[in-house]
């Protein structure tokens, strides 16, 4: 679990350079298409620094933002603060801040960049459809993914793919509003205008599929440690199991879900679309796969 753990803080590192790097290099194209010439090298340092490190140290605020979730007192929810203070004093974890999202579709996620900083959200659905064992079980396996640190590969995921594609965009708004074609001008038509204008189109077009690929390339095996790290917490895999088939045999979706959170709840909250193909790009390791392992333990 350790190692586990040492990974993870490695993959946010390199998340973060991959991410920078990226959105470096799709400002600087921007600035060369619509004629900054060098201003784009100090607008690229600028846009770069300022959104990689903005969305590290906001992320939370934003994925509960776009998740509509509400923070919740202990008066206001008792029941639910009563096992996520359990669980925090036996994963060694100071207690997440506790939200609610209002809507019967039962699911949960967890947020923030570090055990300091991090939520635990669940839906009113969640709490009202789960009982004690299998409510447990669930919070259980988010205080996991916030002690191994997944949170903060997931959440610099969401934000930092929302980034490039709004840099992609406005590459590619560049194009109708005649950057690229006066910068070709500007080069006298040469080759190299030519080139970097394609470039441009291309990376503006691919880099939204690139970025999307390494969220869903971010281990799906993060569930079943996750899954497996809940159930010490719990002592009861039983009632994490539980709790997984009744998610997946509940399908109401969530409305406060959208594709750029989805891998952040602890089942998919978008109705899956069936097929072997489609199994490939999920976020989410198989529910039969995940409650087969617990109950295996």
């Amino acid at each position: 679990m350790y190692e586990q753990i040492a990974r993870n803080k490695w993959k946010s590192f390199f998340l973060i350079l991959f991410f920078l790097g990226l959105i470096f290099a799709l400002t600087w194209l921007f600035g060369e298409l619509t004629g900054l010439g060098s201003y784009g090298l100090i607008l690229a340092v600028v846009i770069a620094v300022a959104m990689t490190f903005g969305s590290y140290y906001a992320s939370d605020k934003i994925v509960l933002a776009i998740s509509r979730a509400k923070p919740v007192t202990k008066q206001e929810y008792p029941y639910l603060y009563n096992v996520v203070e359990g669980l925090a004093i036996a994963a060694g974890l100071p207690k997440p801040r506790c939200y609610i999202i209002d809507d019967t579709a039962p699911n949960a996620f967890a947020s923030g960049r570090n055990p300091k900083n991090s939520v635990i959200v669940v839906t009113k659905g969640l709490l009202q459809k789960l009982n004690r064992a299998e409510l447990e079980g669930v919070i259980g396996h988010e205080m996991a993914h916030i002690k191994n640190y997944d949170v903060l590969v997931q959440t610099l995921a969401v934000v930092m793919v929302g980034v490039v594609a709004l840099l992609s965009d406005w590459i590619l708004r560049s194009f109708f509003w005649g950057g690229g074609r006066r910068r070709s001008k500007s080069k006298g038509g040469g080759n190299a205008g030519a080139i970097l204008i394609v470039v441009g189109l291309v990376l503006a077009i691919l880099s939204p599929l690139i970025s999307q690929l390494i969220r869903l390339a971010i281990s799906r095996k993060r569930e079943f440690l996750a899954d497996a790290n809940g159930a010490l917490l719990t002592r009861y895999p039983p009632g994490l199991a539980s709790a997984l088939k009744k998610l997946a045999a509940d399908r109401e979706p969530l409305e406060a879900a959208n594709k750029a959170t989805a891998h952040l709840y602890i089942v998919n909250p978008l109705q899956d679309i069936k097929g072997q193909v489609n199994k490939l790009f999920s976020t989410h390791p198989p529910i039969e796969e995940r409650v087969a392992a617990l109950e295996k333990m």
